[in-house]
Order: structure tokens, then C-alpha cells, then sequence
């Protein structure tokens, strides 16, 4: 989840797939904003339509819009991680909600801090890793990106997502992740985005 200064939107719309046109509610928490339509429009653009056997992470999840766009579009697993018990429990009525048009892969929501989680998962567990933490805790963002690009599998092609405030350079993002490839990058407003895409030599 990102933040901004701006309203907080009430729905979010889900843009492809299984729940395309779905709308998650958003709740009405001071540090949520969750990914706009253009950015994840993007996203899923670069990542292809289909997620099928991909095992994909939403590490700071929020409402979950990056990682239920994920499983509406085939993924083979999702897992949401969200620390906060309001957005947690949102979350959950959100899912419980898509329901009524079940996708075909795994999807789990735990409340948990995202990184202690990122630290017990074993190496390589995961393909494709989305990671929008709170802007401002900058120390945050740096450590969650060092952990995942020991638990992202580079030799699937696997991915690595990155939000990040407009005010951090893209060369100090890169520096956080040597051995992977920043293959996409967009600015919009007050953030920046990146696909980062593992080497299998």
C-alpha cells in the first residue's frame, strides 16, 4: 500500500480476469492508498495477462489489490501479508465477498508484520514478490527489498515490484537489488515503480 495526500478512493476496481470489474472496498485508514488503476494497468502490462503457476506475494498488502488482481489473473498461489488488524480484517471481507466467482489458485491472508514474515520464508519460495510499504519508513522499504531478493526464485524469470516516494532516486532503489535487473520503471505523481527481474546466471 502506498500513501498520498489526496482523498482516499471507497472502491477500488479489479482489472482483469476471474474478478474483472470486482470492486474491493477501501477502508479509511490515514496511511493507505492503494496502487491506482494506471499504475497496476501498467504492471500487469509488463507482466503479462496471465499468471498461471506463478506463486506470488502481496508483502504489505493493504486493501490487496495488487495481490487479488494477481489471483483473479490465474496466479497459482497469492499470499497477502497486512500488520494491520483494521486492514487485515478488511482484507478478509474483501476476499470473502469475491467468493461468488472462485479463481483457480491458493489464496492465504495473514496478519503479520511483512517483514518478520519475508525472514522464515526459505529461499527461492516465491515468483513474483509486490512491495508497497509505508512511504515514510524508508529503513522499511530498504530492508524488505534485501530479503526479497533472497526469497524471489531468479531462475523462474521471477519478479520483484517496488513502489517507492518520488523524493528516492531510482539508482539508490537498483543499489538494493544488485544481482536483479530493473527491466520497467514509470513515474506517477508522487510515486515510482519498478519491475525488477532476476538473472539466472
Amino acid at each position: 500500500m502506498s500513501r498520498q495526500q489526496t482523498e482516499l478512493p471507497k472502491k477500488v476496481r479489479i482489472i482483469g480476469g476471474v474478478w474483472r470489474s470486482r470492486l474491493l472496498d477501501v477502508i479509511d485508514l490515514p496511511d493507505l492508498r492503494p496502487t491506482t488503476d494506471r499504475i497496476r494497468e501498467t504492471l500487469f502490462n509488463w507482466l503479462g495477462q496471465d499468471l498461471a503457476r506463478l506463486r506470488c506475494l502481496d508483502l504489505f498488502a493493504g486493501t490487496g489489490v495488487l495481490g487479488f488482481e494477481a489471483a483473479s489473473r490465474g496466479a497459482a498461489s497469492v499470499q497477502l501479508v497486512e500488520k494491520n488488524k483494521k486492514a487485515y480484517l478488511g482484507l478478509t471481507h474483501n476476499f470473502a465477498a469475491l467468493q461468488s466467482s472462485p479463481v483457480t489458485g491458493v489464496v492465504q491472508i495473514a496478519q503479520q508484520d511483512g517483514l518478520e514474515f519475508l525472514k522464515r520464508q526459505s529461499a527461492q519460495s516465491f515468483d513474483l514478490i509486490f512491495i508497497d510499504p509505508p512511504f515514510q519508513d524508508q529503513a522499511l522499504l530498504n530492508q524488505a527489498l534485501s530479503e526479497s531478493s533472497r526469497v524471489c526464485d531468479p531462475s523462474s524469470g521471477g519478479c520483484i515490484y517496488v513502489e517507492f516516494p518520488s523524493s528516492r532516486s531510482l539508482d539508490e532503489i537498483k543499489s538494493l537489488l544488485p544481482a536483479w535487473d530493473c527491466r520497467k520503471y514509470l513515474e506517477a505523481g508522487q510515486v515510482k515503480a519498478c519491475l525488477f527481474v532476476g538473472r539466472s546466471d
